[in-house]
């Protein structure tokens, strides 16, 4: 499967749509990068006349690229026009450490802890154009086809 059709295969679409490309995956881990644009929904509100992406959207994003898509991949055999993936986030510890503004790239890199039962859980990190680290954690999920 290639990164195109994992990324057409992800159930989501703007204004909840988190991923630009993918940039390495194999069954072990996925690379991928998102920018996000100044005028993203979130910003409006967060915070006024200083607007910086929500956590809960970082979040969002390191889901997408390094559960999601990676479990799309694991699971490519399993998916086809009739059988979409259904995710569902089953829990996340996060440390923020540095804030992502508007019109900035972030790279987010996951690394598998497991994959059994149709549960993935990974560990992820999220750098900026800079290569820092802007926030870490573990997240996992249940990727279901049926």
């Amino acid at each position: 499967m290639t990164s195109t059709e994992i990324i057409n295969n992800l159930p989501y679409q703007k204004p909840f749509f988190f991923v630009d490309e993918i940039t390495e995956i194999s069954e072990n881990g996925v690379s991928g990068n998102y920018t996000f644009k100044e005028n993203e929904f979130f910003y409006k509100g967060h915070f006024k006349e200083n607007p910086i992406t929500p956590g809960v959207i970082l979040t969002e994003t390191m889901a997408q690229i390094g559960v999601v898509c990676l479990g799309i991949f694991l699971l490519k055999d399993e998916i086809s026009s009739n059988k979409k993936p259904k995710i569902a986030l089953t829990s996340n510890n996060i440390d923020f450490i540095l804030p992502v503004l508007p019109n900035e790239k972030v790279t987010v890199v996951s690394e598998k802890v497991y994959f059994r039962f149709n549960k993935l859980k990974c560990k992820v990190k999220m750098l900026n154009s800079k290569n820092e680290l802007v926030c870490r954690g573990e997240i996992s999920g249940m990727i279901i086809t049926k």
